[in-house]
């Protein structure tokens, strides 16, 4: 998106690419469908040191300026859930949109081009693989440390520093959590189970579809709340949002009993996770009380996470160019002019669902239309 605004612009533009193919996380994404973009997007959607920093890129770069792209090369779409927009095809296609509009606007993509030394005098000058280049302007954007079997590495952690920039520390987001010993004893056998919840971490929630794995939870809200989670912090799920589960049991002194609730249970939650879970918080008595401490208990239930699975398993990752070093604007650094970083690489994380493409879209227009 860069090398595209800017070269529309007239500016001789090369794009040194590690990989042997381009684009290889736009072909995996959503599913092999590309969920580019999400037509909600807004500030809120981003986690950063600084809220305020991707305010104007994404806002001269939206997600209806993307459709116009999308429209002009005749790609179907559709939307799924919360905005969430996918090809009704293949991903190739967004792939393939974005290669035309760079060989129509002059830009050079080099392929499995491995950059070894940056230098920088009156020019920044880049000795790779593919032969030496030298450009006034420089735009690093490598993306993170997510999905390293597909080439992801630190490199432009490694720019920033050699420059003296400010990196936020890196750790994987949008990523399943393992839970600990205990937990993992009493849920991890339930391999499969999926159910919506509202996942909660300090002041932030999600309403989205858990999924329990052999090592601990996934699914859309897991993935979210782990953007957010640190090690030291508490999580909690509600199990039955907007719903009162055992409001039966109040109305009637008879049948309070586990089996009684269990039955409750298994109207609401899928079939083998209500056992458990029933089995687990069945209080010692059937008062009134007692249920309405089991009540809030399926609303606030703890969760103790472990860990996570890592970079292996990350759809990307939080921390990066601390936003403080960088221009809004141009996404260029304030203290070396004609350096600049676009995308993951940098401290803004969107969250699931199309966010983080966007902001891709966003801060490479921002910076292609500076150079």
């Amino acid at each position: 998106m860069c090398a595209i605004e800017a070269g529309k612009r007239g500016r001789r533009i090369a794009v040194l690419d590690l990989a042997e193919r381009p684009g290889k996380k736009i072909l995996i994404s959503g599913g092999g469908r590309c969920n580019f973009t999400n037509i909600h997007c807004r500030p809120e959607n981003f986690l950063s040191s600084n809220p305020h920093f991707a305010k104007s890129a994404l806002a001269r770069y939206t997600p209806q300026d993307f459709l116009v792209l999308v429209h002009k090369h005749g790609i179907a779409y559709h939307e799924k859930t919360l905005g969430q927009l996918f090809c009704d095809h293949s991903a190739r296609q967004i792939l393939d949109m974005l290669l035309t509009e760079c060989s129509d606007a002059g830009v050079e993509v080099v392929l499995g081009a491995r950059t070894d030394r940056i230098e920088r005098s009156d020019s920044f000058v880049l000795h790779t693989s593919k032969g030496v280049y030298q450009a006034p302007l420089l735009v690093i954007a490598t993306g993170g440390l997510s999905i390293p079997k597909m080439g992801a590495t630190g490199f432009g952690y490694d720019v920033a520093r050699q420059f003296g920039i400010q990196v936020v520390p890196p750790r994987p987001a949008l990523v399943p959590l393992t839970l600990s010993a205990d937990d993992c004893k009493n849920l991890c056998d339930l391999s499969g189970v999926s159910t919506e919840v509202i996942a909660s971490a300090g002041r932030q929630r999600f309403r989205e579809k858990m999924l329990i794995t052999h090592r601990g939870l996934s699914g859309p809200a897991i993935l979210q709340i782990s953007s957010y989670w640190s090690p030291s912090q508490s999580l909690t799920l509600d199990l039955a949002p907007d719903t009162q589960l055992f409001s039966p049991l109040l109305e009637s002194a008879s049948g309070r009993d586990a089996a009684k609730a269990g039955a409750l249970l298994r109207e609401k939650l899928p079939q083998r996770f209500a056992d458990r879970l029933i089995a687990l918080a069945q209080p010692r008595s059937w008062t009134n009380h007692a249920i309405q401490e089991l009540e809030a208990k399926f609303h606030q239930w703890p969760i103790t996470a472990a860990g996570t699975e890592g970079y292996e398993k990350a759809e990307v990752t939080a921390g990066g160019v601390d936003t403080n070093e960088l221009s809004a604007k141009t996404m260029e650094c304030k203290r070396f002019p004609g350096l600049f970083f676009i995308g993951e690489v940098v401290d803004v994380t969107g969250h699931l669902g199309g966010f983080n493409f966007q902001w891709a879209w966003a801060s490479g227009a921002a910076a292609g239309r500076a150079l």
